[in-house]
């Protein structure tokens, strides 16, 4: 596996698959994913909805509830130690402690009926009892920029804004200064100017505590901004790899230039917004042979009937999993 900058890999995925159980036939959610993410790093999952990417983040602390969800195989290694196989006592002193998680849309993930101090308090108390957790809490709203902290956390989640929820959801993830923080769409809820500020509050309080973090995006502009490497899936597959600047500007898999395609811009020619024909497939009907061929404009008879192994340069730390890709990048 790869390393950034010299730092050893802190969680490595090895052929993770991922089922659910609810008609004839399992449902493959994720189907033999690997990746790693050093020590410090900023590692970036992306793709539609429906590609399997928070399921594969879940499966990371071993959340995808049983059943329906099943580990049908692979490894999920954090310091060298399988999280698949872990007691549920083991996996209590993980989640939280060393792998924590900000959610999709705050207003959901927070409790309305408790207070903001007594939900930060809480995952202190539980994996930090000597610590003060009163104190730590304020030290933890002050550091996520809410003003008025101390009246804050008095007060419950309806009175907070957007913004200042997904602040609180931040603070509660790092109470107990994570290694692994994993970021599923965390500035999904917000308008951009708040998108920014939430983006450079994460980049700030990753240098700080330096903790290595897992970014859930379908949006590039995110990716190109935040993360190190970048981690393409489609289907519950991953299509490509590699650092995120030769990603960006050169991209093996069609599927990745039909997303940098699809991507707003302010310069440029003017016309319509390029999307990309058709859906994600349903994950209990996959088509035959390449995932992507039904989407896919530079399909050919051979995509449609073999699917491509993963091809990865370990010279150029990029991985692809296409038939054509040197065509297509020539």
């Amino acid at each position: 596996m790869s390393m950034a900058n010299g730092a050893p890999s802190l969680v490595v995925v090895e052929q993770l698959q991922v089922q659910f159980f609810g008609g004839a036939h399992p449902v493959r959610a994720v189907d033999g994913v690997s990746f790693d993410i050093a020590e410090g790093e900023t590692v970036a999952l992306v793709g539609e909805s429906g590609c399997g990417k928070s399921v594969t983040a879940m499966a990371l602390a071993k959340l995808v509830p049983q059943p329906p969800g099943h580990y049908a195989g692979g490894r999920v290694l954090f310091g060298g130690r399988d999280v698949l196989a872990m007691s549920e006592r083991e996996l209590r002193a993980l989640r939280g402690r060393e792998i924590s998680y900000i959610f999709q849309e705050p207003g959901s993930a927070l409790n309305p009926v408790f207070t903001i101090g007594y939900q930060i308090e809480e995952a202190i108390r539980l994996h930090r009892p000597e610590a003060d957790s009163r104190a730590e809490a304020l030290e933890l709203m002050r550091l996520v920029g809410i003003p008025e902290p101390e009246q804050r956390l008095r007060a419950y989640p309806h009175a907070l804004s957007g913004g200042q929820q997904q602040r609180v959801m931040i603070a509660m993830a790092i109470a107990c200064r994570p290694k692994l923080l994993v970021a599923d769409e965390p500035t999904t809820a917000l308008d951009v100017t708040i998108q920014a500020q939430i983006l450079d509050l994460l980049r700030d309080l990753q240098k700080r505590l330096g903790m290595a973090m897992l970014l859930i995006t379908h949006n590039l502009g995110l990716v190109a901004e935040t993360a190190h490497r970048v981690n393409v899936m489609y289907a519950g597959r991953l299509v490509e790899s590699g650092a995120t600047p030769d990603v960006l500007t050169s991209p093996r898999h069609p599927y990745t230039r039909a997303l940098l395609e699809a991507v707003p811009r302010l310069e440029g020619a003017e016309g319509r917004l390029k999307a990309i024909e058709g859906n994600v497939p349903n994950p209990a009907e996959l088509p035959a042979g390449c995932k992507f061929h039904p989407r896919c404009p530079y399909a050919r008879e051979r995509c449609r009937v073999g699917e491509p192994d993963w091809e990865f340069a370990a010279t150029e730390a990029r991985g692809v999993r296409c038939f054509f890709w040197k065509e297509i990048s020539a």
